[in-house]
């Protein structure tokens, strides 16, 4: 049995054209058959469903190479830590990436996580135990004393339930790798810079280029790929020159770093989406506002524009990610806007966006080879869109527009369901958002009266 897709264009990523009068055709297994004029198309036998998208744009399911499952909109860095138990996040996962994919991304890869709380979800999914994307999955980060996840002070450590295993050596690293390969991990992430900068202001990569190169060709000779963090001009250089696979952020990187990103093939996933909504999400009393972080991200992220549509232009390829799992970049909600950025910011056409959240993006997944297009022979894995993200690209981000979500050929029918982020994410025991000696008491009622405690 055959299952007959009346496209009303139909844009298949692997030739990068839109056409209309198409039809998509997949067997029973949900491999497609055949992708074409509808008038070549097989007849349709009188047992064969036909689905009318004949109103609908069909594109292959959207990828997001930058989703953390195991952190649950977390709102600080304790949340995703320390206060929920691995068991609880890995199930905590499963629902939001559940979301993901009814906002129309049909794989991610969810780089970095504490234990093996997103190898669980992807497993699971993989086993049909459940309904969900499609996940490439790692580990913790491989994390030093100047890198990302290292958050908390030397006389507390990294607790085991932290997103980063700490290394002290290069053997450790190299230890830890292969322990992350047996497990099953499909990627490795090493945490390359942080928040550590030099008294020039310059980010301090974590490790030397020697280790990083060490750490990568374990990587790569275990059959996994390499990913990185680096936000700092140093970092990106030693990832380009070690090979990564993919490089997240690399927003400092100067005209050595993209001719190094270019002789390495390695890709860039900016991830802008995070710092975007930083910026416009973020209210005054918040402490990212109080802390100055929001004006620092303004700067990064102009900074990163300018850097990162060079890149584009002398030919690096670009993946689309969005650091999914924090409060601003809630699971489900805005997948999507990395692509409008890719278009407003990074001089980017809606044909070339939707190819790197497709084709491009696919390159970097487990199995990645035939997905990202609907090519005979490759997983029946697609969107119906009402409206044309071509002629619109920001109406991705309008749940309302998805009209259908099919994976390996299945509709997803996933059942809407509201959640209470008091139960889900917010363990941490904060009471207040500020200090109230008397001159803050005083300053506060001159900007609005606070109620007194009854006599």
């Amino acid at each position: 049995m055959r299952t007959h897709v009346r496209c009303g264009t139909l844009f298949g990523a692997g030739d990068r054209e839109a056409r209309s009068g198409q039809t998509l055709v997949y067997d029973s297994g949900g491999i497609v058959e055949f992708a074409g004029p509808t008038e070549q198309a097989p007849r349709a036998a009188p047992a064969d469903p036909v689905l009318d998208y004949s109103r609908q744009f069909v594109m292959p399911g959207l990828i997001d190479v930058h989703v953390h499952l195991a952190y649950g909109n977390a709102k600080s860095e304790e949340d995703i830590d320390l206060y929920s138990p691995l068991e609880f996040r890995a199930l905590r996962g499963l629902f939001f990436a559940q979301k993901v994919l009814a906002a129309g991304y049909t794989a991610l890869c969810s780089p970095g996580d504490a234990g093996q709380v997103s190898l669980s979800i992807r497993n699971a999914v993989r086993a049909g135990l459940f309904d969900g994307p499609r996940i490439s999955a790692a580990g913790p980060y491989i994390t030093a004393r100047q890198s990302l996840t290292d958050w908390y002070p030397s006389w507390i450590g990294a607790p085991s339930t932290s997103i980063g295993r700490l290394v002290t050596s290069r053997d450790e690293a190299i230890e830890e790798i292969r322990v992350q390969a047996k497990n099953g991990v499909d990627c490795v992430k090493i945490a390359l810079d942080g928040i550590q900068r030099r008294p020039d202001g310059s980010l301090i990569a974590a490790f030397t280029e020697e280790e990083t190169c060490a750490m990568v060709r374990e990587i790569q000779r275990l059959g996994r790929k390499a990913v990185v963090h680096a936000i700092g001009r140093e970092a990106t250089l030693y990832a380009a020159r070690a090979g990564v696979d993919l490089i997240f952020h690399a927003f400092d990187l100067d005209d050595e770093c993209i001719d190094a990103v270019l002789a390495g093939r390695s890709a860039i996933a900016p991830t802008l989406t995070f710092q975007r909504n930083i910026m416009e999400f973020t209210r005054p009393n918040e402490p990212a506002a109080l802390n100055g972080r929001v004006d620092h991200v303004r700067r990064q992220y102009e900074r990163a524009c300018r850097n990162l549509a060079k890149a584009h232009k002398a030919g690096v390829p670009m993946m689309a990610g969005t650091d999914t799992g924090f409060a601003v970049t809630p699971y489900g909600e805005w997948h999507a806007r990395e692509l409008e950025i890719f278009v407003n910011d990074l001089g980017f056409t809606p044909v070339d966006a939707l190819v790197a959240a497709t084709r491009t993006n696919a390159g970097f997944l487990a199995d990645g080879e035939r997905l990202g297009r609907l090519d005979p022979g490759c997983p029946a894995d697609f969107i119906a869109i009402d409206g044309s993200p071509i002629d619109n690209i920001s109406i991705l981000l309008d749940r309302s527009r998805i009209h259908a979500v099919h994976l390996g050929g299945k509709r997803m029918a996933l059942p809407e369901r509201d959640w209470d982020p008091r139960q889900v994410t917010d363990a941490a025991l904060s009471n207040w958002s500020d200090v109230y000696t008397q001159a803050r008491v005083a300053e506060l009622r001159r900007e609005r009266p606070l109620p007194k405690a009854a006599e």
